[in-house]
């Protein structure tokens, strides 16, 4: 089995949605929802809960039926006016949040459960069991297993009648932490082993960047950018995507040139440029990777905390303003709480929105008017 790891760029679109709105009660959920998925790809609808990512899945599975838009999955209409495929019929596999195993059936029935051409089903299923590495465990009934073992039994169910695309909803919710983090990579795998693509639905941004290639940002029903986790952090289309993806500040600043931006750190200069006048007034995007450990720099910060991360350590840094940063030093030499230490900024990717009304939605720290964006999620 060829194990496929790259992003399939050259492949032809598996899935398409367009101008995809859907309302409840009069309360629009959706709005004008469009994006594409390549065959093999992996995708993922990240934001905060209730912004209707699930109600997106499901009218992709054909649980529910849009008011406006279009979705065509393989190039085949599937939902669009006056077409509604049913879900049996759209090729899809879907992988719910509580598993939904039969708790009467073993692990090799659930996953032979769904097979049609039941004369292949022991191969089928002897095959999904490998995949998802529970060979041993074919005649064991799911409360005999862990939580994470269920998920891969769901996961080996959903695969086994080779749908054309995968939805899971929230699918490592139940679990903790570390045991999050290593079913995502490993779900990851088993989809490129199988070379299936696939839709994400989840809150957890840790989460949506370890499985997917592209990545799109949820806001009140609306897409706020469709792109590649790198892109989403480094060069985010909207305040929103850039306070929901990672952690940073926004530091006004005013606009030299289409590259250049002038603020109380000194000029930042980028690969960016901006249509702006000469002159605007605008918020600067730096997160704590843009600020690094200078000695002989003049622009000193006061340590007033830290957090040590193995390789690295995220400094705290106040400005002599007052404002405050983070920054994150290698961790070969540490520097305590209460040292002053030189800082620059190394910001390749100069990321700035309009100032008017830009952030207005955020506090707004005292002084020299710097917000603060972390991550919610």
């Amino acid at each position: 089995m060829r194990m496929v790891t790259d992003y399939p760029y050259n492949r032809p679109m598996l899935l398409e949605v367009t101008d995809l709105t859907h309302s409840y009660d009069g309360n629009q959920v959706i709005a004008g929802l469009g994006f594409a998925l390549k065959r093999g790809a992996i995708g993922c609808l990240l934001g905060p809960s209730g912004g209707g990512k699930t109600t997106a899945l499901r009218c992709i599975a054909g649980f529910e039926a849009a008011q406006r838009g279009e979705i065509r999955i393989a190039g085949r209409v599937v939902s669009g006016p006056g077409t509604m495929v049913p879900p049996e019929k759209r090729r899809i596999g879907m992988v719910f949040q509580d598993y939904a195993l039969f708790p009467h059936l073993t692990v090799a029935e659930n996953i032979a459960f769904g097979i049609r051409k039941q004369a292949d089903f022991q191969r089928i299923v002897s095959e999904m069991l490998e995949l998802v590495h529970l060979t041993p465990l074919g005649k064991r009934y799911p409360h005999e297993l862990s939580g994470g073992q269920q998920q891969r039994v769901a996961l080996a169910r959903a695969l086994a009648p080779q749908p054309e695309l995968l939805l899971l909803d929230e699918p490592f919710s139940n679990l903790d932490g570390d045991l999050r983090r290593r079913l995502s990579h490993e779900v990851r795998e088993i989809l490129k082993a199988r070379g299936t693509s696939a839709i994400l639905v989840t809150h957890d941004q840790e989460e949506a960047f370890a499985v997917s290639d592209q990545v799109g940002v949820f806001k009140d029903g609306r897409l706020e950018q469709w792109d590649t986790p790198y892109n989403l952090y480094h060069e985010p289309h909207t305040p929103f995507v850039a306070s929901f993806i990672g952690q940073g500040y926004f530091i006004r600043g005013q606009l030299i040139d289409p590259e250049t931006v002038q603020t109380e750190l000194g000029v930042i200069r980028g690969n960016r440029a901006y249509t702006m006048p000469p002159g605007s007034s605008v918020d600067v995007l730096l997160r704590p990777d843009d600020i690094v450990y200078a000695p002989q720099s003049a622009l000193q910060a006061l340590i007033v905390g830290k957090t040590f991360l193995g390789a690295s350590t995220l400094y705290r840094l106040q400005l002599p303003t007052g404002n405050q940063l983070e920054g994150i030093f290698p961790s070969h030499t540490d520097y305590p709480t209460g040292q002053q230490v030189g800082i620059a900024i190394a910001a390749d990717h100069l990321v700035v929105f309009p100032a008017q009304g830009s952030v207005a939605a955020h506090e707004k720290l005292p002084e020299a008017g710097i917000r603060r964006y972390s991550s919610n999620i």
